[in-house]
């Protein structure tokens, strides 16, 4: 299952004000944040401080992002705002040592990104993709085949319409129902995940 497709289910979730979205999107981002704030600020515990405080920025301006640019991309922009931010504040120098989003992708490795996973964010991100994977394979094939180009293989939405031979306002429509289609097969289990947050709180 992409990457990118999971992000944006995740983002449509948190945006209507589900908890344990925006949480299974800090833990899938948050020791790449860790990583980026890293490379302005040395200091383990400035770091931790400034990375909560990329991930509040990131809660409070979650409306406004309209996936124009990947959420990695978006959220990566805004950790080394913070970070700079952080070093003037405190009267520092800002180092040259700004990396792009790409290589600032390879920084974690997995077993780091294992480390910051709850069992129960692990349990649950895991029956969301399974659930995703199955939503996808129940479409209708000319919107499987849509959303599957767009979000797996990274066609335009001019490339699809080539490959699939049809106008673009076509595609964007089938792209649009099948997004529609997996949300409301998702919805069930985010209710029931939100439902046991609720419960564990209470």
């Amino acid at each position: 299952m992409s990457e990118k497709t999971l992000d944006q289910e995740l983002v449509k979730e948190a945006k209507k004000g589900n908890m344990k979205a925006f949480e299974l999107l800090v833990n899938r981002y948050q020791q790449k944040v860790s990583n980026v704030v890293s490379k302005f600020v040395k200091d383990i515990h400035e770091n931790q401080d400034v990375t909560q405080e990329v991930f509040i920025k990131v809660f409070r301006a979650l409306a406004n992002f309209r996936g124009d640019s990947s959420f990695y991309t978006w959220i990566y922009r805004i950790a080394v705002n913070t970070a700079k931010n952080h070093l003037v504040a405190k009267g520092r120098r800002i180092q040259n040592s700004d990396v792009e989003p790409t290589e600032a992708e390879h920084f974690d490795s997995a077993a780091d990104v294992r480390n910051l996973d709850t069992p129960d964010a692990v349990y649950a991100r895991g029956e969301l993709e399974k659930a995703m994977t199955q939503a996808i394979e129940n479409l209708p094939d000319e919107l499987k085949s849509a959303i599957v180009l767009r979000e797996v293989d990274g066609l335009s939405y001019e490339e699809i319409a080539e490959t699939m031979n049809c106008p673009i306002g076509t595609v964007r429509s089938r792209i649009f129902r099948a997004r529609d289609a997996i949300d409301l097969a998702l919805q069930p289990l985010m209710k029931k995940q939100n439902n046991q947050r609720n419960a564990y709180v209470g």
